[in-house]
């Protein structure tokens, strides 16, 4: 697999695949944009490009929180789109091999496994693998 760029949520440890990020940033000035879909939290100006910033913790179905000082922007890019996930917190990148990845047990519901499509065992830990495209699928 390779190396996972780590984040947190309401206290859960998440991750995407470092090959998928572009940058991270701390909070951004945003633009709300009426009748957007509930997990848009508002529009960035990404040094000209305009950038959809998601709120992953309403994706979750998460106590969606204020804007907090703390709250980062993770740049993503998903085939020809750059969105900026919001996440409460970054963490660090750890290098994994194919033999700490497994499915999400069936017990979970499917709306999770849209999001997350495998979890990371590590010695002290587990970590949700989040699906960038199942995220800007869901808004579709």
């Amino acid at each position: 697999m390779g190396q996972l760029c780590t984040f947190y949520l309401d206290g859960s440890r998440f991750c995407i695949d470092v090959s998928l990020v572009q940058e991270v940033l701390r909070p951004q000035p945003m633009t709300e944009v009426p009748l957007a879909p509930g997990r848009i939290q508002g529009l960035i100006n990404l040094r000209g490009r305009i950038v959809s910033a998601i709120n992953l913790r309403r994706c979750f179905g998460m106590n969606p929180g204020g804007t907090e000082s703390r709250d980062m922007n993770v740049v993503v890019r998903v085939g020809d789109s750059v969105v900026s996930l919001i996440v409460d917190q970054i963490g660090d990148v750890v290098e994994v091999d194919e033999q700490q990845l497994e499915r999400v047990p069936d017990t979970i519901k499917a709306k999770f496994c849209d999001l997350v499509h495998q979890i990371c065992k590590l010695p002290d830990d587990l970590l949700l693998v989040l699906d960038p495209a199942s995220v800007l699928a869901g808004m579709e």
